[in-house]
């Protein structure tokens, strides 16, 4: 009985797939779906197993599958906007398509879900806060001394900034954190350029772009904030430096400062012992770039 069970169950779902998966990540959206009666699952994690086992079956019939962020309170959004009714598969393959076009999604490479849901769901905090850092750049509109765009400049000399940031930083794989704080919330942004052995770096774009972008903001804003980057290279110690978002510029901070941001617990205030074989420096100053386009607004 079991086995004709777990087939019924993988038609159903082969019924609601268009090349692209809205998976249900965790506990608190799967039971959202359950309100409807077209969706037939009872728990959460068979549901993952079952998805797993037809992602596997797809992987080896060599059709190519992408998963993507199902957002129960989106697709009841979606459903009212189309006038679809949200109880039945062909709106939410519908939905699935839309998301597959405009939402975050990763590739299925045959790593286990347990690997890739925590990756979708940081591609999706990443478009999210892409989005919101954009979006309030936007907003800034003209200075009202030269009218030049306040949210442009600011992107200008974001990436600017990093530019220099990686051209001076030692060799090997550099991990970047950009934290701004403002109201409504922290805004915090990871970037990773890795070099390989001819000296190249290599940037993932989405992540650039949503790194540039919440720099650009905490500049434009005069924000608290700070950028602290990490380098990795074979046979030396981890480095790190750091920078203080000071009104529209970044300033280095000293090693001691280093040391102090790396080694304090950011919720509790509490200090945490330092990690043997890493280095705090004091990075080289990136000067004054205000012979890039903007001044201070």
């Amino acid at each position: 009985m079991a086995r004709t069970d777990h087939r019924t169950m993988r038609r159903v779902l082969r019924r609601e797939i268009a090349g692209t998966i809205g998976l249900l990540t965790d506990e608190h959206d799967f039971r959202a779906m359950r309100r409807y009666r077209t969706f037939t699952f009872d728990d959460h994690l068979t549901y993952l197993r079952q998805m797993e086992a037809l992602l596997r079956t797809r992987a080896a019939e060599g059709t190519h599958t992408t998963l993507a962020l199902f957002d129960p309170e989106e697709y009841a959004e979606f459903c009212t906007a189309t006038g679809l009714d949200p109880d039945n598969p062909a709106s939410r393959t519908r939905f699935t398509a839309e998301l597959a076009a405009t939402g975050a999604t990763v590739p299925y490479d045959g790593r286990p879900l347990t690997d890739l849901v925590p990756a979708l769901v940081d591609e999706a905090v990443r478009q999210a806060t892409w989005e919101y850092a954009s979006t309030l750049l936007a907003r800034l509109g003209p200075c009202p001394t030269c009218g030049e765009d306040v949210g442009r400049a600011a992107l200008t000399r974001a990436s600017h900034f990093l530019t220099r940031i990686l051209d001076t930083a030692p060799a090997g794989n550099r991990h970047l954190v950009c934290s701004v704080s403002g109201p409504p919330e922290t805004l915090v942004t990871v970037l990773h350029a890795d070099q390989n052995t001819e000296g190249t770096t290599h940037l993932d774009e989405a992540e650039a772009l949503e790194f540039t972008s919440v720099l650009a903001l905490g500049l434009a804003t005069n924000s608290p904030g700070g950028l602290v980057m990490r380098t990795t290279a074979p046979g030396t110690p981890d480095r790190v430096y750091g920078w203080r978002l000071r009104g529209n510029n970044l300033t280095p901070l000293t090693a001691g400062e280093v040391f102090d941001a790396y080694c304090t617990d950011v919720e509790s205030g509490e200090l945490i012992s330092p990690e043997s074989d890493v280095d705090y420096c004091a990075p080289p100053d990136l000067g004054d770039q205000e012979t890039t386009p903007g001044h201070h607004h």
